[in-house]
């Protein structure tokens, strides 16, 4: 009857939470006035499923894509497989985020009503549910090779831990950015059995910054309820200087792609791909308006294109690289038949 009532409980808040497009496992929610304007947004551009969602899962594509042999597409079963993850471990993110805000949801009126705030849910059923939750994504985990499980297991200490930040620090985005991207780190070491930190560094780095862009951007529409609740952001950081942040923040992420793709011998797609996100990132920064929910909504989502775009270029780079290596491997032939003959 317990496990039922919790299970019923916390699956319905989460699953409210998928169909509104609010933020989990993610420092902030969007404030009552957003999430009524942003639905017809939502629906403009066709984003059922979850954004967030999206954003944790996108970084591991992006490094399962680099992973791949030379010509080849990146393994489905790996992208299968932390598609799922990222589905189990932004639920535990939620659950997490409502156990250690259960006094600040209580203040603000649209999450007053989630079940361990308002009380339906104790925090005891609720650690009985992420066990679950976490007993489903440890199943996932253990099916990697060693060094991902230790690497993937690494990281729960900052599952754990980043929702505490926004209560000590200006920059929760930045422990939020270091948490959502670990599978750049993960999907590498899944695919090739351990990490190239030539490659996997930069492209966490970039994954960093992006995230930094996108969250403080996306933390602009709760300023003032973070304010009334007393809980901090890089949106409140920064207020009126955001642009030149974010701009520095898009300079240093394509910096690190652009490392990250020489050291995995990327070719011209791929570098094509870039400079299309550059002016995509460009372009959002300059229009965005952050006194304005629903653009700072729209501008938020917009970055779950940006993630898919560059994973469509990374698998164009790698299959040209393929071309490019069999067109060598002629030449070289063809050399060697010459010589032979003379």
């Amino acid at each position: 009857m317990l496990q039922a009532k919790l299970t019923g409980q916390l699956t319905l808040n989460f699953l409210r939470r998928i169909h509104h497009g609010a933020s989990c496992p993610c420092l902030y929610s969007l404030s009552d006035y957003c999430t009524k304007k942003k639905e017809g947004t939502r629906t403009k551009h066709g984003l059922r499923s979850d954004s967030r969602t999206w954003l944790l899962y996108l970084p591991c594509t992006w490094s399962i894509a680099l992973a791949a042999d030379p010509g080849c597409l990146p393994d489905l079963g790996m992208l299968t497989l932390f598609g799922a993850g990222a589905v189990l471990m932004r639920g535990a993110g939620c659950t997490i985020n409502d156990m250690w805000d259960k006094d600040f949801d209580k203040k603000v009126s649209r999450t007053a009503t989630r079940p361990i705030a308002s009380g339906a849910v104790s925090r005891m059923q609720a650690l009985v549910f992420l066990g679950g939750q976490l007993s489903l994504g440890l199943g996932v985990l253990l099916c990697l090779n060693y060094y991902s499980i230790a690497l993937g297991a690494a990281s729960l200490s900052l599952v754990v831990t980043y929702p505490l930040m926004k209560r000590i620090t200006y920059w929760p985005q930045l422990v939020l950015g270091l948490t959502f991207n670990w599978g750049t780190l993960l999907g590498w070491s899944a695919v090739q059995g351990s990490c190239d930190w030539s490659v996997c560094l930069p492209l966490y780095f970039s994954g960093v910054m992006w995230t930094l862009i996108y969250d403080t951007i996306y933390a602009h529409q709760d300023k003032e309820d973070d304010v009334k609740v007393g809980v901090k952001s890089t949106a409140l950081r920064f207020q009126e200087q955001t642009k030149p942040w974010l701009s520095g923040f898009t300079v240093a992420m394509m910096s690190g792609l652009v490392v990250a793709g020489i050291n995995a011998e990327q070719t011209l797609p791929y570098y094509a791909v870039l400079s299309t996100v550059a002016i995509h990132l460009s372009h959002q920064i300059y229009t965005l308006d952050i006194n304005k929910p629903e653009d700072c909504w729209k501008k938020f989502v917009s970055n779950r294109n940006l993630g898919l775009l560059l994973f469509l270029g990374i698998i164009a780079g790698n299959l040209w690289k393929g071309r490019r290596e069999t067109l060598l491997q002629n030449e070289e032939g063809t050399q060697i038949s010459e010589i032979i003959n003379t």
